[in-house]
């Protein structure tokens, strides 16, 4: 699991796969993805995303806070007339950088400070009819603290133990000899973890319509990971407030102004 977070080159590639395979057809039920259509990606990273939009004739844009990640985004890109890359803070980005019609965030928005905020701001952002793909991990659930970045081979892979108080769960990372580094990343990570009910209040608060929602017992990340084909989770399990969280994997949301 941790080759996955080193290795680039693999996590680009994985990226591409499942976008292609699932995020793409998962929008094309609400919206043709086709040439010429707007693509935003806040938080691209190193641009693994963005290949499937581009081979479907896009104008994609990718912002990422990470002058690093976006470096490596241009090499493993290319220069391409339909691509522009943008290295800043998104919330330093203004209605000058244009409206999207599908704006994509996967394994992000559990990374953000303030969410009620960011939810607001990126409004600016989206052309009538927009579509906002957010796919996040569920923070109760067994990884939802991403601990597999875990150096300490049984941390990488012990579920639920981010769960815990944060000196305990400080406690356990120090005594598996991670880093001070790895420890400040899990724990802003422990701050920001989302809950499916949390940001459903959050969607709601802002006036965003939930056009499409799918809640995973396997993540499709899952499949070009682990070779583990992705299964959606009961319906009597999602049903159930909160309890669903320590259950879901992952959540697809695609969202709307449009009442």
């Amino acid at each position: 699991m941790q080759d996955r977070h080193t290795n680039l080159q693999r996590y680009f590639e994985e990226q591409a796969v499942t976008t292609r395979k699932f995020v793409v057809p998962y929008l094309e039920k609400l919206k043709p993805i086709s040439k010429g259509v707007r693509v935003l990606e806040i938080g691209c990273g190193t641009g693994g995303n963005l290949v499937p939009f581009l081979e479907a004739g896009c104008q994609v844009t990718g912002v990422d806070i990470s002058v690093t990640s976006i470096e490596r985004a241009r090499v493993l890109l290319g220069p391409r007339e339909s691509l522009t890359l943008i290295a800043d803070d998104i919330y330093n980005r203004t209605e000058e950088d244009g409206v999207f019609d599908i704006i994509v965030m996967r394994d992000v928005i559990e990374h953000i400070h303030n969410q009620e905020k960011f939810m607001e701001f990126v409004k600016r952002f989206m052309a009538p009819g927009a579509l906002f793909f957010l796919a996040f991990p569920p923070w109760y659930n067994p990884f939802g603290g991403h601990q597999q970045i875990a150096k300490n081979r049984l941390l990488s892979k012990l579920p639920f133990y981010h769960i815990l108080p944060a000196f305990l769960y400080r406690t356990i990372l120090r005594m598996g000899g991670e880093s001070q580094k790895t420890i400040n990343d899990l724990l802003e990570i422990k701050e920001t973890g989302i809950s499916i009910e949390r940001f459903e209040r959050i969607c709601e608060r802002e006036n965003y319509t939930i056009k499409r929602k799918t809640l995973f017992f396997i993540t499709p990340n899952y499949e070009t990971k682990f070779n583990l084909k992705p299964r959606v989770q009961s319906r009597w399990i999602t049903s159930i407030p909160f309890v669903r969280n320590f259950l879901v994997t992952a959540g697809y949301y695609a969202l709307s102004l449009d009442k």
